[in-house]
């Protein structure tokens, strides 16, 4: 009986030492490019309830899902830090966004955001969205909600109400306050009202993203204006898809990057994005003056009527774009144009044609005006340069975002951007043309962007962070949408991971969904 008993303490150390540890996922044998900015390694990672729970070998995990990840990169889910997604919830899948490797977007970008935060995230998680889902609250929001859009300075008692509106947006959650300076009624505000709304979020904790006032031929003064709010108010400053897009100051980029390091030298928190295209995109609207909408869009119909005042807008528009190194407006191409969507992936010079009108200055701003008239459009502007593009992109404090919302597939032609950013810098940027290395590009999606804007457990692949992750191969991620066939979704990414789920598997995305909003800790 003794000798029984011995026995089986022999064996219970030994079952003990040889029991596997309980996973969901374990993927293995890839190449581990944690989001630090270090070098690739293998690995594993395991993954339960959400988590990640080991990186490294996990050989010692049983697991009901093994995913291996031979020849392939394993990294930290992408973070879009530019997008304007306030409408997920009516396609709530976003897998533009997912074959993308993006698992968080920061939508309320160029001061638009949703008017109520509180209510927004609850609509995120009810709808269960594909991605998680941050934001910012938007000045052009607030400034609407209190003020119309007004073409003046607010009182005191506006200002104040403002203020309170930013106040609770950051009490519910929001990341910082956002700006769109080209924008109505964004683009009526002064330096000072700005500047005491993003003390607002600073007191916080939040930052100030800005849609700068001008991105042509007074982009340097914009850019300063940016650095200068940021100074005065003590918030980070985040300046947003950051380009020079007039024709004439092509190459410049080096003059404005030299602001943001100059900035940074001197103790000011300054920081840039971007998207990797030579074309932007936003409404008809900015080709026109902004005061031409002060009052509404009742006003701005009454002075298109008006002849004395429909040849000063049109003359005001000739002029910024031949200031900017233009001879007409032929770089504008219609992305979605509700009155005649015979329009969409046209130019301006191919509607002009089609329409009988010469493809004169003057003729295309006739066309623009009856655009705006019927209710505008959104439209693509090729007005970058390559250079200037690869060489923001090189600046360490560059992150990437796609400007985009979650397009409804084959409805018009929107900038390729929303479906293709990350996995053109991957492609393109990164194993083409050698512009940035892989594991720094994805530092750019992942911890850099985490880290500016407070996103504490997402971003790296750590022990104990949230389990966003994204498998794909290196040699064959590239961006299929184009200007002319836009939509299209990327190739490479085989496996999109988000909040320890499966959302992407083979190259195929999941009947379910598994984001979730995520709001600022205060």
């Amino acid at each position: 009986m003794k000798r029984l008993f011995f026995c089986v303490l022999l064996i219970i150390p030994y079952i003990s030492f040889t029991q596997q540890a309980a996973a969901d996922i374990v993927i293995t044998n890839g190449k581990i490019i944690d989001g630090s900015g270090n070098n690739w390694y293998y690995g594993d990672v395991a993954i339960r309830d959400g988590k990640i729970i080991k990186v490294g070998d996990a050989s010692g995990y049983a697991a009901g899902k093994i995913i291996d990840a031979e020849k392939k990169i394993v990294a930290p889910g992408f973070i879009d830090v530019h997008g304007h997604i306030e409408a997920i919830v009516q396609r709530p899948e976003a897998l533009n966004y997912l074959h993308n490797g993006v698992t968080t977007v920061i939508t309320g970008n160029c001061g638009g955001s949703a008017r109520d935060i509180s209510d927004f995230f609850r609509q995120v998680d009810s709808a269960q969205t594909g991605i998680n889902v941050a934001t910012l609250v938007g000045h052009n929001t607030v400034r609407t909600m209190v003020m119309q859009h007004e073409s003046r300075k607010p009182t005191s008692e506006e200002q104040q109400r403002m203020e309170e509106l930013v106040e609770k947006a950051m009490l519910e959650g929001a990341l910082g306050m956002s700006t769109g300076l080209i924008y109505i009624p964004g683009t009526f505000s002064e330096t000072e009202e700005v500047v005491d709304l993003a003390k607002v979020a600073a007191k916080h904790r939040g930052i100030y993203v800005s849609h700068i006032r001008n991105e042509g031929n007074s982009v340097e003064k914009a850019v300063d204006e940016a650095i200068e709010i940021g100074r005065q108010s003590g918030a980070p400053v985040q300046i947003s898809h950051f380009k020079v897009s007039s024709k004439a100051l092509w190459g410049h980029s080096k003059r404005t990057i030299g602001m943001v390091e100059e900035a940074r030298r001197n103790g000011y928190d300054v920081t840039i994005d971007q998207y990797p295209y030579t074309a932007s995109s936003t409404n008809l609207n900015s080709r026109l003056p902004s005061w031409v909408f002060s009052g509404g869009r009742d006003s701005a119909l009454y002075r298109f009527k008006d002849p004395a005042t429909r040849k000063k807008i049109k003359e005001e528009a000739i002029k910024n774009i031949k200031n900017s190194g233009f001879k007409n407006f032929g770089f504008a191409a219609v992305a979605n144009y509700a009155a005649d969507t015979s329009f969409n992936g046209k130019t301006i010079a191919e509607i002009n044609r089609l329409m009988g009108r010469k493809n004169k200055a003057a003729d295309q701003a006739e066309t623009i005006m009856d655009m705006v008239e019927k209710g505008g459009a959104q439209m693509v502007y090729h007005t970058m340069s390559e250079e200037d593009v690869k060489y923001i992109m090189q600046y360490p404090f560059a992150m990437f975002g796609a400007d985009a919302g979650v397009p409804a597939y084959g409805v018009g032609a929107p900038h390729p951007r929303g479906y293709g950013a990350n996995a053109r810098v991957l492609g393109r940027y990164v194993r083409e043309m050698k512009v940035i290395s892989l594991e720094e590009a994805i530092r750019r999606m992942t911890s850099l962007a985490a880290t500016r804007f407070g996103i504490t457990d997402r971003g790296l692949i750590r022990e104990g962070m949230a389990a966003d992750i994204v498998i794909f191969d290196e040699d064959a991620v590239a961006d299929q949408a184009t200007y002319q066939q836009p939509h299209a979704y990327s190739s490479g990414f085989d496996q999109v991971i988000v909040n320890g789920k499966i959302s992407i598997q083979d190259g195929k995305a999941s009947a379910d969904r598994y984001g979730k909003s995520l709001k600022k800790l205060n």
